[in-house]
């Protein structure tokens, strides 16, 4: 006996409904990646100086972990690394794009690596999108240009003032800057708001577009990945703000007060999101997600007790706050000591999407839900970095890193050299321990150059056209005559 056509219109209603409400329990995903935010530059990690109520009721409604690491020290290799799942060294995205050659004439010669994100990886966002997501990337993108290697060539249903460049020109309209494109000479136009107003502020417009973004889908799940240009140089922000922390004696502050103002926007950034997902009913039904790509810039904030500062492989380049708020998994108001990293955010956002992982995508990243919910360990025995460039940021110097448990060793490439830290008893990173724990030390390296064979990192090579006599000036620092 066939079905009435009436009784197949009422199926098809109860399968759409189900299917509906099946999208309403869905998690929307906002993952803010802040660009150079250190790790000390939010009061839930314990700065008394910068203002960001939001970001640490973020830190009160979910998990704050202590030992979050960014993938690189500097910027495009974060982010490929946060998109993929993967290491930057396995991916041969290793350096900021499009970064070449810094110095001619130094000892080595900087390892080869691509300069956009390769179509082969399935991002994140193609993840998600195949899994009925809507897709947004808001902001930065600096994982290569036209014509095929922008947000929407890699998953993104909407890009949203994500380009080439790394950052803009100018953070108040009409955002174009001064300063010459490195690989060109040309003046950089980086305006991508031409119906800007004159006062606007990147960061606002940046939130004004991503509050739409919400509004317009808020019928449906979402990944909202939201690339903040902030808190990067240029280093701008709003007067009056600014003038708030100028009023801060000095001997309080812990950065400059337009870095403060700066910071200060972001976490008002952070709010407007959060009262969006509030009001819309949203808030059960979202995981947010708060990082950074990379330490703090130098003599723009300390970034103490850590040492040293972005592009650097000591903590201050690497350690960065990572906030986690998942309704009903992650425990509120929680702090991990579990080493964790930025690979580990793709695996985690398909869990909270309830897709399938992709172990052959995200080979190198794991699912934080373990952590989230019931505090276990993830199991992991190390992390790795592998950064074989020169780069003009004070303390940085071509590297080599593993962390395993308390104890992370860094080799350097030039000059050539090895230091072993003892984190728990020495977070700042005072006491090379390599010549008191030779068999850990020794035990480390081998550790590392495996793993460096395993996903083929490129190493550098010796440099024919070497200078001796050649010293690079990096920031902070004169060139000496003769040196």
């Amino acid at each position: 006996m066939k079905p009435s056509l009436a009784c197949l219109f009422l199926l098809s209603a109860l399968f759409s409904a189900a299917a509906g409400a099946a999208d309403s329990r869905r998690m929307n995903i906002v993952l803010f990646l802040v660009d150079d935010l250190g790790w000390r530059d939010i009061g839930a990690n314990g700065s008394t100086y910068y203002q960001t109520p939001n970001i640490d009721r973020l830190a009160r409604e979910g998990v704050r972990f202590t030992d979050a690491y960014a993938a690189c020290a500097v910027c495009s290799p974060t982010r490929a690394a946060v998109l993929t799942g993967k290491y930057p060294a396995r991916l041969l995205l290793t350096d900021w794009l499009p970064n070449g050659r810094w110095d001619p004439k130094s000892r080595l010669r900087s390892a080869r690596f691509v300069r956009s994100l390769p179509l082969e990886e399935l991002t994140l966002a193609e993840a998600l999108r195949e899994g009925g997501y809507r897709t947004a990337n808001i902001g930065k993108w600096h994982l290569g240009g036209e014509p095929f290697s922008l947000p929407e060539h890699h998953g993104f249903d909407l890009n949203v003032g994500g380009n080439a460049h790394g950052a803009p020109g100018d953070f108040f309209f009409p955002y174009e800057g001064n300063w010459a494109i490195p690989t060109t000479g040309q003046r950089a136009r980086w305006n991508v708001f031409p119906d800007g107003k004159p006062g606007e502020y990147l960061t606002d417009r940046l939130t004004a577009e991503a509050v739409t973004f919400i509004r317009e889908n808020r019928e449906r799940p979402f990944f909202l990945y939201f690339p903040h240009y902030a808190v990067h140089t240029p280093l701008q922000a709003k007067p009056e703000v600014v003038a708030k922390y100028e009023r801060i004696p000095e001997a309080e502050r812990q950065g400059k007060p337009v870095y403060a103002a700066m910071v200060e926007s972001l976490d008002d950034s952070v709010g407007r999101v959060l009262d969006t997902l509030r009001e819309l009913g949203l808030e059960q039904n979202t995981v947010v997600i708060f990082t950074s790509d990379n330490g703090g810039f130098y003599n723009a904030t300390s970034n103490a007790p850590l040492r040293a500062n972005k592009g650097a492989y000591y903590e201050g380049g690497i350690r960065v706050p990572l906030l986690i708020k998942w309704p009903g998994v992650a425990r509120a108001g929680v702090v991990s000591v579990e080493p964790v990293t930025s690979t580990d955010l793709y695996p985690t956002c398909l869990a909270a999407a309830g897709l399938p992982a992709r172990p052959r995508q995200h080979v190198d990243g794991l699912d934080l839900r373990p952590v989230l919910a019931e505090g276990k360990a993830l199991g992991r025995s190390s992390i790795f970095w592998h950064f074989p460039h020169y780069n003009e940021h004070p303390h940085s110097v071509p590297s080599g890193v593993i962390r395993r448990g308390e104890w992370k060793l860094i080799e350097t490439f030039d000059p050539a050299g090895v230091e072993l830290y003892h984190l728990a008893a020495d977070l700042g990173e005072t006491r090379n321990l390599a010549a008191v724990e030779l068999g850990r030390t020794a035990e480390l390296r081998r550790e590392l150059e495996e793993w460096r064979r395993a996903v083929g990192a490129e190493m550098m090579a010796p440099n024919p056209d070497w200078d001796p006599n050649f010293q690079p000036v990096q920031k902070g620092k004169k060139k000496k005559a003769g040196k």
